[in-house]
């Protein structure tokens, strides 16, 4: 029998959640912690107060100390590092700097984000080359993973892109045997670490990635169009921004950094959301989080009759269930029915169509107790019978 976490004290009192919604999706779109919300508050406010000083004469520096301070958190190189606004516009980078001709391929598996597969095709459609799409079953272990990946591999393929836990199956990949064998096969990686951060411990350098890309804003708590992108040494000449400003000749991270009349402050104010992180203990966030995901994951499915879905190899802080097959036949209807659910009973639950089969992917963050997830079942079965 799986029992709750106990909660972490006082966490739910540092978000502006809805008390009467019960917020299942941290997934998406992050919560910004109040103390965070006022240290932006504090540089929208200092902008504000003299755009001049602070877009001619502050701003650069004070996106250098972020970055320092958001590498440091992610073991990454603050030289090696860009703030971008998330992790789709630095898949988007890192598709139009690697070069690519009609001869060539991109390696993705089927679990991949949409809009970061799009942009990848988008730029495999100009020079020609192809995208290779390799399935991943649900329940694949980690040796079937790798095995699958270096099948695919030709000595036309000039780009693999993996990410670490998936978004529409919440699946975590093993990417350092993968960045492992593509090395030794001589193929760059490109690893989608859009949920990593602040989920599960990070060390980019250590990995070894050619291209690593993160949100600090799902689960390191910091505002909204947050992440980073992290590369090797040897591409820092090759990486070409998607907008050119200013900082073009500067080069990497600068080039990639600036955007001319932004609002800069979610970035500055990103390490107050590490340092959250870390006050409430790194750690035991991650803990807390990955058993209360279990936990509703395992009453959600008794209570609907469903499998529980694969377990996680890795105990992360989001969980997926099947919904009963055949009740959805497309994406929309799905939508649809989230929606549905959204409006009439204050749940906000992830839910996605992947291989013609629907899913409930739930999440679990401080802010969220037990009974939100007896909620949960008892309102999806509710509103499933009434289909």
């Amino acid at each position: 029998m799986i029992l709750p976490p106990q909660p972490l004290p006082s966490a739910r009192e540092l978000f502006s959640i809805d008390p009467s919604v019960a917020h299942l999706n941290h997934g998406s779109y992050g919560t910004v912690p109040l103390p965070v919300q006022a240290v932006q508050r504090e540089f929208r406010e200092r902008m504000e107060a003299n755009p001049m000083r602070f877009f001619a004469r502050e701003i650069h520096g004070l996106v250098a100390d972020a970055r320092h301070a958001i590498a440091g958190f992610l073991g990454a190189d603050p030289a090696l590092t860009a703030l971008v606004p998330n992790a789709t516009t630095a898949a988007q980078i890192v598709a139009e700097s690697v070069p690519l001709t009609n001869d060539d391929q991109v390696i993705v598996t089927d679990h991949a984000y949409g809009t970061v597969v799009w942009g990848l095709t988008r730029a495999c459609a100009r020079s020609g080359a192809e995208v290779v799409t390799v399935p991943i079953d649900l329940d694949a272990t980690d040796d079937e993973i790798v095995a699958a990946l270096q099948s695919a591999v030709t000595p036309r393929t000039r780009l693999l892109m993996v990410d670490h836990i998936t978004s529409p199956t919440a699946k975590v990949m093993p990417v350092e045997r993968i960045v492992a064998a593509m090395g030794e096969a001589g193929v760059p990686v490109m690893v989608d670490a859009a949920h990593a951060p602040g989920m599960l411990p990070v060390d980019v350098t250590a990995l070894g990635a050619d291209f690593w890309l993160g949100n600090l804003h799902k689960w390191a708590y910091a505002p909204r169009g947050t992440a980073a992108l992290v590369i090797k040494p040897r591409w820092r000449d090759q990486i070409r921004p998607v907008v050119v400003s200013w900082e073009d000749n500067a080069g990497f991270p600068g080039s990639v950094e600036w955007q001319a009349t932004a609002d800069y402050t979610g970035w500055l104010a990103a390490p107050a959301g590490i340092a959250v992180l870390n006050q409430l203990g790194a750690d035991q966030v991650r803990a807390h989080n990955a058993a209360l995901a279990a936990y509703g994951q395992r009453i959600i499915a008794e209570a609907l009759n469903l499998p529980a879905g694969p377990p996680a190899s890795t105990p992360i802080a989001m969980r997926l269930l099947p919904l009963p097959a055949g009740m959805f036949t497309s994406a929309g209807d799905l939508t649809r029915f989230r929606d549905k659910v959204a409006e009439e009973a204050k749940l906000e639950l992830a839910m996605n169509y992947w291989r013609d089969q629907a899913f409930v992917r739930i999440s679990a963050q401080v802010y969220n107790h037990p009974g939100e997830y007896a909620r949960c079942a008892e309102t999806l079965n509710k509103q499933l019978t009434a289909l």
